[in-house]
């Protein structure tokens, strides 16, 4: 069991994914771990509120990331245009991006483990209140003495740190949870309700925090321009204060109540190591690829912005016009985000991916290609560079976090979920240093492309091989899983879960209404 997921031919290497396929796609048909499932007599046939509002209150988080990420761009465009060589300058600011890199894998891998080991909601709540104090602190606690930039820059940067522990620490505590409800969900649309839920929303905040700096200018003008950056972070923070006050409601998913390592003395690391190196190695590599090959793709964007609004004297563009194109750019994820949260459900995340990311990386060689010829019609330009946008979605925007969340047991999701994220940002950040000067010794913005689009290649490549099935039923599978593997290794798994005492509380206070059930439970069970 320790290298499962190695193909163990060269036939099973070349073909053995198309044996899977019967159990992942649903389009027009049912697979067979559906029609066992609906046999069940407590199979739940509808979408009920009471899964779906957890769910969404827990993935919704994200949307503060896409928010408060995007909007430090906008905020670095109108700060430049402020304070100019001071700006431009200054070591704080140089540094900000790598900061905040920094901040976000911290919280990625510290609140795994918090999520995992502490407690889940717990962590999500903590994450929650950070990602209230902080944006609140960017937006009216950066001050310098005696009004001095170089104050204002080293305080915007280091709470930019913080806020970047807040925002990691959303994936392994809000997106586990998301998780786990919708798998409480009817088999069939637990897919798409987690895509919406998480990346839709990181999209969607991405498009809110380009708008709203264009609706602020609009209202106080060039001449004004501290109080469009300072709201614009400020606003950031009323949907994470709305959201805490619904996640206090939000409970433990059954799964977590079952499977938890909460009361475990010593976790077995290493059995757990050899259970899920190959595939967390294999998701993080694509997470990583992904997220390192984004930068490239803005260097089409910067350009298209370069030709269609033209600069003045000082070189500066027009506030308004920039602005407004960054909404339209962002507008692409949309689509692409929505279909592909429909994919994952009628054809699998695996499949999902590998089609959006071949896809993608057909449309950037082609249009790495004809680059000449786009760059004289700037129309047709800004058309392939949103159909390019919303293939990634379609890809690994939207499934790379749903198939972190879905290979792994309930048991050490959390930790799983936070070193595949870590890897991506890893990926982010390397790319941002690396492309630079791929650009500055080749013939420039197409090199990037080219580069992105072979990266997709091998993203598709390693999706459709070395991925394992991920079917509707897959997390349930994957803590039978996980539970066989640790007893056949002499774990005593009767530690897992919450007490029995616990347990029986929980099922009298929800009047038969949950079917939660200690570990011991469920091995008897499978005895009979």
């Amino acid at each position: 069991m320790a290298t499962r997921d190695l193909p163990k031919s060269f036939k099973q290497l070349s073909t053995g994914w198309i044996q899977h396929l019967d159990n992942e796609i649903t389009f027009n048909r049912k697979t067979p771990s559906q029609i066992k499932e609906e046999e069940d007599p407590n199979y739940v046939r509808k979408v009920k509120m009471k899964n779906l509002w957890p769910a969404f209150c827990a993935g919704a988080g994200l949307f503060s990331e896409g928010y408060v990420n995007n909007s430090i761009s906008t905020v670095s465009t109108i700060l430049s245009r402020i304070y100019g060589t001071a700006y431009s300058e200054s070591n704080a600011i140089s540094n900000v991006s790598s900061i905040a890199f920094v901040g976000i894998v911290l919280g990625q891998l510290g609140f795994g483990y918090v999520s995992d080991h502490i407690h889940r909601k717990g962590g999500m709540l903590v994450a929650n209140v950070m990602l209230i104090f902080f944006t609140l602190l960017t937006a009216v606690g950066t001050w310098g003495a005696h009004g001095s930039p170089g104050g204002l820059f080293a305080a915007l940067t280091t709470f930019r740190f913080f806020l970047g522990i807040a925002i990691g620490a959303e994936y392994p505590t809000s997106s586990v949870i998301a998780s786990e409800f919708a798998n409480q969900l009817p088999s069939g649309h637990r897919n798409r309700y987690f895509v919406w839920f998480t990346d839709f929303m990181i999209d969607f905040g991405f498009v809110v925090s380009a708008f709203v700096p264009l609706v602020l200018l609009w209202i106080f003008s060039t001449r004004h321009l501290t109080a469009v950056w300072r709201l614009t972070l400020g606003l950031g923070v009323f949907p994470p204060l709305a959201l805490f006050f619904m996640r206090l409601k939000v409970a433990d998913s059954d799964a977590f109540k079952k499977m938890n390592i909460k009361r475990v003395k010593k976790v077995p690391f290493l059995l757990i190591a050899k259970f899920y190196w190959f595939r967390l190695f294999i998701v993080s590599f694509i997470w990583f690829l992904y997220n390192f090959s984004v930068y490239s793709f803005g260097t089409y964007s910067s350009y298209i912005f370069a030709q269609i609004i033209p600069t003045d004297a000082d070189g500066n563009a027009d506030l308004y016009k920039t602005f407004g194109w960054n909404v339209v750019f962002n507008l692409f994820y949309i689509p692409g985000s929505f279909l592909g949260g429909l994919m994952a459900d009628y054809f699998g995340p695996r499949l999902t991916l590998a089609i959006g990311v071949g896809l993608q990386a057909v449309v950037g060689f082609i249009m790495a290609g004809c680059y000449d010829s786009l760059a004289k019609h700037i129309a047709a330009f800004i058309v392939v560079f949103g159909i390019f946008s919303a293939l990634g979605e379609v890809g690994p925007g939207d499934n790379i976090g749903l198939l972190a969340s879905k290979t792994s047991a309930t048991a050490i999701r959390g930790e799983y979920y936070g070193i595949a994220a870590a890897w991506g940002k890893i990926g982010a950040f390397v790319g941002t240093w690396v492309f630079p000067v791929i650009i500055s010794h080749t013939d420039g913005v197409k090199t990037p492309i080219f580069i992105s689009s072979g990266f997709c290649v091998i993203s598709c490549i390693l999706a459709l091989f070395f991925v394992p099935p991920v079917g509707q039923d897959a997390i349930n599978k994957e803590d039978d899983d996980f539970l066989n593997y640790l007893v056949d290794n002499g774990f005593d798994v009767s530690q897992l879960g919450e007490s029995v005492e616990i347990d029986e509380q929980a099922q009298k206070e929800s009047e038969g209404d949950s079917d939660v059930q200690t570990v011991n439970e469920i091995l008897d069970t499978k005895k009979q």
